[in-house]
């Protein structure tokens, strides 16, 4: 089934952590993390800076419902998405940093452009 990564994980799990993943992104502008979680980060996270570029009542009890801090989220409706108004997507940039010493699982960091 194309679309996602299973990331090695039940589906709970996976969740939690893309939600974790988000929600330090949004909230401290950078994250290092392994290339396949940056990659999956990138589309949730595009997806909540695209509500907060909306900015409606919906759009921010959408993001809500996926990320776990009511400060992040006023942080991205105040801060973050008024400062991609004129941007069309691409919010996002991933460096590949090299291998990991502990397993070799290839490193990328991940911030707003």
């Amino acid at each position: 089934m194309a679309g996602y990564r299973k990331l090695g994980r039940p589906t709970d799990e996976r969740r939690a952590i893309l939600r974790n993943l988000v929600t330090a992104l949004l909230d401290n502008g950078k994250l290092e993390t392994t290339v396949t979680r940056a990659k999956e980060t990138r589309r949730i996270a595009e997806k909540m800076i695209t509500l907060a570029k909306r900015g409606d009542l919906h759009a921010r009890r959408q993001a809500l419902s996926y990320i776990n801090s009511e400060a992040v989220v006023a942080k991205l409706f105040s801060e973050i998405g008024p400062n991609y108004a004129d941007r069309n997507g691409g919010y996002t940039r991933i460096y590949k940093l090299g291998p990991r010493r502990g397993d070799s699982a290839e490193m990328a960091k991940i911030e707003l452009v």
